[in-house]
């Protein structure tokens, strides 16, 4: 290309590039790392864990970790005949948020009862007399300082029971569960800061509300402070929507839910009935939704299809997935729950958790099928002296990481719905338990039994800006090291062998790599991989539970 080309190139892209930008085509920010397809801004985190981040192993295996459980609840719900909206039940088919200097929680209440302040039309829609003494509902808000101390605030929003000072939310329905927030800070519009998707009754109303159908679905609200909601719509009217988890992820919005028997436009294959399995809903625009779903998260159907659906005696997924974003990977839970016949056998069902995993926001899979990563027995609900009522445990948006650690909020139910013939149903009940982990220490990889030596390698790469820098979440580290190749394999030799990078400071969460003969500022603009290696020696024996690339 010759001068005056080149001269005239560079005068017209001054002049086409702010009047394209002024016309909406502005040119795509780039991110600071691209991996697995997916834009990274600030961090990618590569979880032991996370065999599409960390794909090839030699000599290396997946060693779970067990979380630390409080065995006292963090919330329960207000004493039994005190008029409260919560005293029955306080659901953890909720949301923890760190917001700021505060914790706050939504949690969906259950009360003994009917409310005879209801407004008309609250009141229609509970009107059915099969319905009660339990009722569901309200949805309910609680803080914290440090997440463990709550307080359930009087908002003033709702009369219930001869009084307004309580924590209840004001929202047009009656019946209801599944307070699923995010705060989305990427929205330019202040009303719409706080997003809620929650599930809503319509099958007790009398007569029947058109608006919102006959089928038990999912409504959309937004808030300016996650106080004060508007629902926006209805998108899945008449569909069978019962939200587990409602995620922000690569520039989705996902909420996740359950699907049972033919209900929430899932069958199993064969077009028979299924057990509960985890679906998905997915949208860029939180206020239109495509009518169509995926499968989230899926365990095994009986062979004998006779056998299949939701009084099926098998194990099956409860609610979906309780899904949290961390970037560029999400970590969630599913309930394994252990069935029974819905209707002739309900109390003998019980629930632990599984663990998943997913690159996309959207399809999960279990890192070791099978594997019970919470028990039941390890987080039991608040018993009834003299008497033995099964536990559930119920996720849904709850994992967060706070500091140094990992915390993961989640449900107790006791398990005593469908006894009301031995007056056992003033009994039911739920609390909000919390277990933690070390901050992004879900499992390591380590050596196998008998090997001296193993590692691992990274998906590729692109690191996209200067000021990488690289660091593990590792015990061990002495016998740690780190190479980089490019996207070839082919080992680079500035930063393998001899000029490997290594770790000079003590194990820990976030222990510094650096190569002793280049920055990592040459690789921009190149995909590479990371090749980890694990070696025994005398020290700790290695274990790698997470590897951060960050772009500061």
């Amino acid at each position: 290309m010759t001068k005056i080309s080149t001269l005239l190139c560079r005068l017209l892209g001054a002049i086409l590039l702010p009047l394209l930008e002024g016309l909406g085509f502005a040119a795509e920010k780039q991110p600071d790392i691209t991996m697995l397809g997916q834009r990274v801004e600030h961090r990618a985190t590569l979880l032991a864990i996370d065999d599409a981040s960390l794909p090839l192993r030699k000599n290396l295996g997946l060693y779970l970790s067990k979380p630390k459980v409080r065995a006292e609840a963090v919330l329960k719900p207000s004493s039994f005949g005190s008029g409260a909206p919560d005293d029955l039940a306080a659901h953890f088919y909720g949301t923890v948020l760190q917001d700021g200097d505060k914790f706050r929680m939504w949690y969906y209440a259950c009360h003994w009862g009917k409310n005879p302040d209801w407004s008309p039309r609250l009141m229609q829609q509970v009107a059915k007399a099969s319905y009660g003494p339990l009722y569901q509902g309200p949805l309910c808000y609680a803080e914290s300082d440090d997440g463990i101390t709550w307080k359930k605030p009087e908002l003033g929003q709702v009369l219930f029971k001869g009084s307004s000072k309580n924590n209840a939310l004001a929202l047009p329905h009656t019946v209801v569960s599944g307070a699923i927030v995010i705060k989305d800070a990427a929205d330019p519009n202040p009303a719409r800061r706080y997003k809620m998707t929650y599930q809503f009754f319509p099958e007790f109303s009398q007569p029947t509300v058109a608006e919102y159908g006959r089928q038990p679905s999912v409504a959309l609200a937004v808030s300016p402070d996650g106080l004060k909601w508007q629902v926006i719509g209805i998108p899945f009217r008449n569909q069978f929507v019962e939200p587990s988890s409602f995620v922000k992820h690569a520039g989705h919005y996902v909420i996740h839910y359950q699907a049972a028997g033919s209900l929430g436009g899932y069958f199993a294959e064969g077009g028979t009935s299924s057990g509960r399995t985890g679906v998905a809903r997915i949208t860029m625009d939180f206020a239109r939704w495509p009518d169509a779903l995926a499968e989230a998260f899926a365990l095994a159907e009986p062979e004998d299809k006779s056998k299949r659906g939701l009084s099926g005696d098998y194990d099956q997924a409860h609610l979906g997935v309780g899904a949290a974003s961390f970037g560029n990977v999400c970590v969630g839970l599913y309930g394994l729950w252990h069935n029974a016949n819905f209707s002739q056998a309900f109390d003998q069902i019980s629930c632990d958790f599984g663990l998943l995993v997913s690159n996309d926001g959207v399809k999960f899979r279990e890192p070791v099928k099978g594997h019970r990563f919470l028990r039941r027995e390890d987080s039991l609900v608040t018993p009834v002296p003299g008497r033995d009522f099964n536990t559930i445990l119920c996720q849904a948006n709850g994992i967060l990481n706070v500091g140094d650690e990992t915390r993961i909020y989640h449900g107790r139910w006791r398990n005593a719905a469908k006894r009301a013939e031995k007056d056992d149903l003033k009994h039911y009940y739920a609390e909000v338990a919390l277990a933690t982990l070390p901050r992004d220490r879900w499992g390591a990889l380590g050596l196998h039994p008998g090997a001296n030596e193993g590692t691992v390698w990274t998906a590729p790469m692109t690191i996209n800006k200067p000021g990488c820098e690289v660091t593990l979440n590792a015990d061990g580290v002495q016998g740690m090291s780190v190479e980089i190749a490019d996207g070839s394999f082919a080992l680079l030799p500035e930063y393998s062998g001899a000029n490997a990078g290594i770790v000079s400071a003590k194990d820990g969460l976030d222990c510094q790599v650096k190569w002793p003969k280049a920055s990592l500022d040459a690789l921009v603009g190149k995909t590479v991989r990371l090749r980890f290696q694990l070696k025994k020696g005398d020290h700790v024996e290695p274990r790698l539970f997470a590897a951060h690339v960050t772009v500061e």
